[in-house]
């Protein structure tokens, strides 16, 4: 079964022909389940922070830590400082 047959298409994309600040998510996602860790890169520079920032969400559910809003801070303004930077040089 070819799971890129139930990727969501992006919205931005189809309708204004521009992709959007979250294009490439999916598809890092898949090349993450396949193996292919530096073309995820490539192709959604953000993947890492993202998952990282979900692994830590996930870990504070079960524990709490001393300063675990901190992190939690420090990880969303880099994932988003990321987003944002990939997607101003994709755009150059």
């Amino acid at each position: 079964m070819a799971l890129e047959n139930y990727m969501i298409p992006c919205l931005s994309k189809t309708l204004f022909g521009f992709e959007c600040m979250g294009c490439g998510f999916q598809r890092a996602l898949l090349l993450i389940w396949r193996g292919q860790f530096i073309e995820a890169f490539y192709m959604y520079a953000a993947i890492y922070p993202l998952l990282i920032l979900l692994a830590y969400l996930i870990l504070t559910r079960f524990y709490k830590f001393k300063n675990y809003s901190k992190g939690i801070n420090w990880l969303s303004i880099i994932s988003i400082a990321t987003i944002i930077i990939s997607y101003t040089i994709k755009q150059l």
